[in-house]
Protein backbone atom coordinates (compact mmCIF):
# COMPACT_ATOMS: atom_id res chain seq x y z
CA UNK A 1 0.00 0.00 0.00
CA UNK A 2 1.78 3.50 -0.79
CA UNK A 3 0.52 6.62 0.81
CA UNK A 4 -1.29 9.85 -1.29
CA UNK A 5 0.50 12.83 -1.98
CA UNK A 6 -2.50 15.60 -1.08
CA UNK A 7 -0.04 17.53 0.86
CA UNK A 8 3.36 17.18 2.14
CA UNK A 9 2.40 16.74 6.05
CA UNK A 10 -0.38 13.99 5.29
CA UNK A 11 2.59 12.50 2.76
CA UNK A 12 4.76 12.02 5.83
CA UNK A 13 2.35 11.16 8.29
CA UNK A 14 1.00 7.83 6.05
CA UNK A 15 4.64 6.95 5.48
CA UNK A 16 5.28 6.83 9.05
CA UNK A 17 1.79 4.80 9.36
CA UNK A 18 2.95 2.04 6.65
CA UNK A 19 6.39 1.95 7.96
CA UNK A 20 5.26 0.86 11.92
CA UNK A 21 2.13 -1.41 10.13
CA UNK A 22 5.48 -2.93 8.52
CA UNK A 23 7.22 -3.24 11.42
CA UNK A 24 4.67 -4.92 13.07
CA UNK A 25 3.43 -7.29 10.79
CA UNK A 26 6.38 -7.64 8.24
CA UNK A 27 8.43 -10.20 10.24
CA UNK A 28 5.74 -12.82 11.27
CA UNK A 29 7.32 -16.09 11.40
CA UNK A 30 8.47 -17.94 8.97
CA UNK A 31 7.51 -21.31 10.23
CA UNK A 32 6.19 -22.79 13.30
CA UNK A 33 9.84 -22.15 15.43
CA UNK A 34 11.02 -18.36 14.41
CA UNK A 35 9.52 -15.80 16.77
CA UNK A 36 9.24 -12.12 15.06
CA UNK A 37 12.30 -9.47 15.56
CA UNK A 38 13.85 -6.97 13.63
CA UNK A 39 12.99 -5.77 10.23
CA UNK A 40 11.51 -7.31 7.32
CA UNK A 41 14.12 -9.90 6.02
CA UNK A 42 16.90 -10.23 9.15
CA UNK A 43 17.09 -13.38 11.12
CA UNK A 44 14.69 -13.76 13.87
CA UNK A 45 16.49 -12.76 17.53
CA UNK A 46 14.12 -16.11 18.97
CA UNK A 47 12.90 -19.56 17.86
CA UNK A 48 10.25 -20.88 19.06
CA UNK A 49 10.30 -24.87 19.48
CA UNK A 50 9.02 -28.16 20.67
CA UNK A 51 11.74 -30.50 22.19
CA UNK A 52 11.31 -33.94 22.20
CA UNK A 53 9.52 -34.08 26.05
CA UNK A 54 6.76 -32.20 24.27
CA UNK A 55 7.64 -28.60 26.14
CA UNK A 56 7.71 -25.41 24.19
CA UNK A 57 10.32 -23.56 24.24
CA UNK A 58 11.83 -19.69 22.69
CA UNK A 59 15.41 -20.13 22.73
CA UNK A 60 17.98 -17.41 21.54
CA UNK A 61 18.34 -17.96 17.55
CA UNK A 62 22.28 -17.32 18.06
CA UNK A 63 23.28 -18.41 21.92
CA UNK A 64 25.87 -16.42 23.10
CA UNK A 65 26.58 -18.12 26.57
CA UNK A 66 25.31 -21.79 26.09
CA UNK A 67 25.48 -24.31 28.75
CA UNK A 68 25.48 -28.57 27.84
CA UNK A 69 23.80 -30.29 31.26
CA UNK A 70 25.68 -33.27 30.57
CA UNK A 71 29.29 -33.80 28.71
CA UNK A 72 28.29 -34.69 26.02
CA UNK A 73 25.82 -32.02 25.54
CA UNK A 74 28.86 -29.66 25.68
CA UNK A 75 30.36 -31.65 23.36
CA UNK A 76 27.16 -31.45 20.58
CA UNK A 77 27.54 -27.63 21.69
CA UNK A 78 30.58 -27.50 20.50
CA UNK A 79 29.87 -29.41 16.98
CA UNK A 80 26.87 -27.01 15.75
CA UNK A 81 28.77 -23.72 16.82
CA UNK A 82 27.08 -22.50 19.69
CA UNK A 83 29.39 -20.10 21.82
CA UNK A 84 29.52 -21.61 25.60
CA UNK A 85 29.31 -20.34 28.35
CA UNK A 86 32.48 -19.96 30.97
CA UNK A 87 31.51 -22.24 33.40
CA UNK A 88 30.06 -25.98 32.15
CA UNK A 89 29.63 -29.52 34.09
CA UNK A 90 31.51 -32.36 33.75
CA UNK A 91 30.84 -36.03 35.26
CA UNK A 92 32.13 -35.65 39.22
CA UNK A 93 32.96 -39.88 39.00
CA UNK A 94 35.08 -42.10 37.31
CA UNK A 95 37.88 -39.57 37.99
CA UNK A 96 37.62 -36.78 35.66
CA UNK A 97 38.52 -33.32 37.11
CA UNK A 98 38.19 -32.01 33.24
CA UNK A 99 37.07 -32.46 29.78
CA UNK A 100 37.73 -36.17 28.05
CA UNK A 101 41.30 -35.72 26.26
CA UNK A 102 38.91 -35.87 22.42
CA UNK A 103 37.16 -32.78 23.44
CA UNK A 104 37.73 -29.92 20.99
CA UNK A 105 40.59 -28.22 23.01
CA UNK A 106 40.56 -24.95 21.40
CA UNK A 107 36.63 -24.16 22.15
CA UNK A 108 37.26 -25.57 25.69
CA UNK A 109 40.17 -22.67 26.25
CA UNK A 110 39.20 -20.51 29.19
CA UNK A 111 36.15 -22.52 30.75
CA UNK A 112 36.36 -23.64 33.72
CA UNK A 113 34.31 -27.11 34.88
CA UNK A 114 32.14 -28.27 38.27
CA UNK A 115 31.16 -31.48 38.89
CA UNK A 116 27.18 -32.53 37.65
CA UNK A 117 27.01 -36.10 37.68
CA UNK A 118 25.39 -37.77 39.54
CA UNK A 119 24.51 -35.77 41.73
CA UNK A 120 23.27 -32.22 39.90
CA UNK A 121 24.31 -29.12 40.99
CA UNK A 122 21.78 -26.33 39.77
CA UNK A 123 23.39 -23.58 41.68
CA UNK A 124 26.13 -23.69 39.24
CA UNK A 125 24.66 -23.81 36.13
CA UNK A 126 22.80 -20.39 37.75
CA UNK A 127 26.63 -19.44 38.47
CA UNK A 128 27.14 -20.22 34.59
CA UNK A 129 24.40 -17.75 33.73
CA UNK A 130 23.64 -18.91 30.71
CA UNK A 131 21.67 -17.64 27.42
CA UNK A 132 20.41 -21.53 26.44
CA UNK A 133 20.81 -25.13 27.75
CA UNK A 134 21.03 -28.15 26.12
CA UNK A 135 19.65 -30.97 28.79
CA UNK A 136 20.22 -34.43 27.47
CA UNK A 137 19.26 -36.12 30.63
CA UNK A 138 15.70 -35.16 29.77
CA UNK A 139 14.57 -38.97 31.73
CA UNK A 140 14.74 -37.11 34.68
CA UNK A 141 11.80 -34.56 36.02
CA UNK A 142 13.92 -33.06 38.22
CA UNK A 143 15.88 -31.47 34.87
CA UNK A 144 12.83 -30.49 33.15
CA UNK A 145 11.28 -28.93 36.11
CA UNK A 146 14.11 -26.69 37.07
CA UNK A 147 16.46 -25.85 34.15
CA UNK A 148 13.82 -23.94 32.32
CA UNK A 149 13.73 -21.58 35.81
CA UNK A 150 17.64 -20.38 34.91
CA UNK A 151 17.52 -20.43 31.11
CA UNK A 152 15.46 -21.08 28.34
CA UNK A 153 16.17 -25.43 27.82
CA UNK A 154 16.03 -27.65 25.00
CA UNK A 155 15.96 -31.04 26.52
CA UNK A 156 15.87 -34.58 24.97
CA UNK A 157 16.13 -38.04 26.58
CA UNK A 158 19.45 -39.12 24.86
CA UNK A 159 20.08 -42.35 26.99
CA UNK A 160 16.51 -43.67 25.70
CA UNK A 161 18.74 -46.84 23.88
CA UNK A 162 18.16 -44.99 20.53
CA UNK A 163 21.85 -44.27 18.31
CA UNK A 164 22.58 -41.19 19.87
CA UNK A 165 22.70 -39.54 16.52
CA UNK A 166 19.14 -39.60 16.06
CA UNK A 167 18.91 -37.51 18.52
CA UNK A 168 22.15 -35.11 17.52
CA UNK A 169 20.04 -34.35 14.52
CA UNK A 170 17.20 -33.96 15.31
CA UNK A 171 18.73 -30.81 18.24
CA UNK A 172 20.55 -29.75 14.90
CA UNK A 173 17.28 -29.36 13.00
CA UNK A 174 15.24 -27.72 15.01
CA UNK A 175 17.96 -24.92 16.50
CA UNK A 176 18.90 -24.16 12.78
CA UNK A 177 21.81 -25.96 12.70
CA UNK A 178 21.69 -28.62 10.41
CA UNK A 179 24.51 -27.56 8.18
CA UNK A 180 26.85 -28.05 11.12
CA UNK A 181 25.33 -31.78 11.53
CA UNK A 182 26.02 -32.24 8.09
CA UNK A 183 29.63 -31.15 8.02
CA UNK A 184 30.32 -33.16 10.26
CA UNK A 185 28.17 -36.15 9.47
CA UNK A 186 30.75 -36.13 6.32
CA UNK A 187 33.76 -35.76 7.90
CA UNK A 188 32.81 -39.12 10.28
CA UNK A 189 31.40 -41.04 7.07
CA UNK A 190 35.13 -40.15 5.47
CA UNK A 191 37.15 -41.53 8.72
CA UNK A 192 34.72 -44.90 8.26
CA UNK A 193 35.83 -45.33 4.84
CA UNK A 194 39.71 -44.54 6.08
CA UNK A 195 39.44 -46.51 9.41
CA UNK A 196 37.29 -50.11 7.49
CA UNK A 197 40.45 -50.20 4.80
CA UNK A 198 42.84 -50.30 7.31
CA UNK A 199 41.37 -53.09 9.31
CA UNK A 200 40.65 -54.62 5.80
CA UNK A 201 44.01 -54.48 5.05
CA UNK A 202 44.76 -56.74 8.07
CA UNK A 203 44.69 -60.32 9.27
CA UNK A 204 41.71 -58.24 11.60
CA UNK A 205 39.01 -58.50 8.81
CA UNK A 206 38.34 -62.55 9.60
CA UNK A 207 38.10 -61.83 13.41
CA UNK A 208 34.89 -61.86 15.49
CA UNK A 209 34.81 -59.14 17.66
CA UNK A 210 32.52 -57.68 20.57
CA UNK A 211 32.34 -55.05 23.11
CA UNK A 212 31.58 -56.59 26.82
CA UNK A 213 31.19 -55.24 30.30
CA UNK A 214 31.84 -57.68 33.35
CA UNK A 215 29.24 -56.15 36.76
CA UNK A 216 26.69 -58.33 38.49
CA UNK A 217 29.18 -61.51 38.00
CA UNK A 218 27.83 -61.64 34.40
CA UNK A 219 29.40 -60.74 31.09
CA UNK A 220 27.43 -58.32 29.41
CA UNK A 221 27.62 -58.20 25.78
CA UNK A 222 24.24 -57.23 24.00
CA UNK A 223 24.13 -54.63 20.88
CA UNK A 224 22.62 -51.94 23.33
CA UNK A 225 25.64 -49.08 23.50
CA UNK A 226 27.63 -47.35 21.45
CA UNK A 227 30.87 -49.39 21.04
CA UNK A 228 28.66 -52.71 19.47
CA UNK A 229 26.64 -50.49 17.14
CA UNK A 230 29.82 -49.44 15.83
CA UNK A 231 31.47 -52.39 15.90
CA UNK A 232 28.61 -53.73 14.01
CA UNK A 233 26.89 -50.99 11.94
CA UNK A 234 29.50 -48.72 11.40
CA UNK A 235 32.59 -50.64 11.22
CA UNK A 236 30.68 -53.44 9.69
CA UNK A 237 33.29 -56.23 11.56
CA UNK A 238 31.82 -59.89 12.37
CA UNK A 239 30.21 -59.82 15.46
CA UNK A 240 29.13 -62.84 17.40
CA UNK A 241 24.94 -63.96 17.44
CA UNK A 242 24.87 -62.99 21.32
CA UNK A 243 25.46 -59.31 20.07
CA UNK A 244 22.57 -59.42 18.04
CA UNK A 245 20.31 -59.40 21.25
CA UNK A 246 19.97 -55.84 22.87
CA UNK A 247 20.90 -57.72 25.74
CA UNK A 248 22.83 -60.78 27.33
CA UNK A 249 24.50 -61.58 29.71
CA UNK A 250 26.67 -64.48 31.14
CA UNK A 251 27.67 -65.85 33.85
CA UNK A 252 30.80 -67.94 34.84
CA UNK A 253 29.28 -70.83 33.96
CA UNK A 254 28.57 -69.71 30.29
CA UNK A 255 31.81 -68.41 29.95
CA UNK A 256 32.52 -70.99 27.10
CA UNK A 257 29.84 -69.44 24.92
CA UNK A 258 32.33 -66.28 24.01
CA UNK A 259 35.01 -69.17 22.64
CA UNK A 260 34.59 -67.56 19.13
CA UNK A 261 35.24 -63.88 19.84
CA UNK A 262 39.17 -63.34 18.39
CA UNK A 263 39.16 -59.92 19.97
CA UNK A 264 37.03 -57.56 22.71
CA UNK A 265 36.84 -54.19 23.44
CA UNK A 266 36.25 -52.72 27.33
CA UNK A 267 35.57 -49.84 28.45
CA UNK A 268 37.32 -48.02 31.57
CA UNK A 269 37.14 -44.62 33.82
CA UNK A 270 39.94 -42.16 32.84
CA UNK A 271 43.61 -42.06 34.78
CA UNK A 272 45.46 -44.09 36.44
CA UNK A 273 42.41 -44.60 38.87
CA UNK A 274 40.73 -46.01 35.77
CA UNK A 275 43.42 -48.06 34.71
CA UNK A 276 43.89 -49.74 38.11
CA UNK A 277 40.42 -50.22 37.89
CA UNK A 278 40.30 -52.18 34.78
CA UNK A 279 43.52 -54.21 36.10
CA UNK A 280 41.54 -55.17 39.00
CA UNK A 281 38.57 -56.61 37.16
CA UNK A 282 41.07 -58.58 34.84
CA UNK A 283 42.75 -60.05 38.20
CA UNK A 284 39.13 -60.78 39.35
CA UNK A 285 38.09 -62.62 36.00
CA UNK A 286 41.49 -64.63 35.83
CA UNK A 287 40.51 -66.69 38.06
CA UNK A 288 37.41 -68.02 36.24
CA UNK A 289 39.36 -71.29 34.55
CA UNK A 290 37.12 -70.97 31.41
CA UNK A 291 37.61 -66.98 31.38
CA UNK A 292 41.77 -67.90 30.68
CA UNK A 293 40.82 -70.57 27.89
CA UNK A 294 38.87 -68.17 25.62
CA UNK A 295 40.76 -66.65 22.62
CA UNK A 296 40.96 -63.35 23.41
CA UNK A 297 42.49 -63.73 26.55
CA UNK A 298 45.67 -66.59 25.66
CA UNK A 299 45.92 -63.74 22.58
CA UNK A 300 46.27 -60.85 24.56
CA UNK A 301 43.13 -59.41 22.50
CA UNK A 302 41.24 -57.23 25.08
CA UNK A 303 41.19 -53.69 23.80
CA UNK A 304 40.07 -50.61 25.76
CA UNK A 305 38.62 -47.00 25.25
CA UNK A 306 37.88 -44.19 27.54
CA UNK A 307 33.92 -45.01 29.03
CA UNK A 308 33.28 -41.05 28.06
CA UNK A 309 33.33 -42.89 24.52
CA UNK A 310 30.40 -44.47 25.49
CA UNK A 311 27.90 -42.54 26.13
CA UNK A 312 27.49 -41.10 22.42
CA UNK A 313 28.42 -37.54 21.23
CA UNK A 314 30.52 -36.64 17.70
CA UNK A 315 34.22 -35.95 19.57
CA UNK A 316 33.43 -39.39 21.38
CA UNK A 317 31.89 -40.62 18.08
CA UNK A 318 34.94 -40.28 15.55
CA UNK A 319 37.84 -40.76 18.50
CA UNK A 320 36.18 -44.39 19.51
CA UNK A 321 36.14 -45.51 15.77
CA UNK A 322 40.19 -44.59 15.97
CA UNK A 323 40.60 -45.90 19.40
CA UNK A 324 39.05 -49.79 17.81
CA UNK A 325 40.61 -48.75 14.25
CA UNK A 326 44.22 -48.53 16.28
CA UNK A 327 43.98 -51.32 18.20
CA UNK A 328 42.70 -54.05 15.70
CA UNK A 329 45.95 -52.77 13.42
CA UNK A 330 48.43 -53.02 15.56
CA UNK A 331 46.81 -56.07 17.16
CA UNK A 332 46.75 -57.89 13.84
CA UNK A 333 50.69 -56.72 13.44
CA UNK A 334 51.33 -58.75 16.92
CA UNK A 335 49.82 -61.94 15.77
Amino acid sequence: MRPTRRSSRRSVLAVGVVVLALALTGCGSAGPGAAPSGSAGASPATLTITDPTGREVTVPAEPKAALGFYTTDVDILITLGIPLATLQPIRGDSGYTTFPAFFPQDALRGVSTFANYPEYSFEKVLEANPDFILNGLGYDNKTLDRLPEIAPTYSVNAFDGQDWRVHFKETAAALGRTAQYEAWSRQYDEQLTRAKADIAATAAKNWTVASISYWDNSIQLGCYGVSCRTLKNDLQLTTPALMDKEEAKLSAEQFGQLSDIDAVFMSIGVGEQGLKAHQELLAELDKIPTWRTLPFVKNQRIYTYEMEMEYGSPSGQTALVEAMRKALVEGAAQS
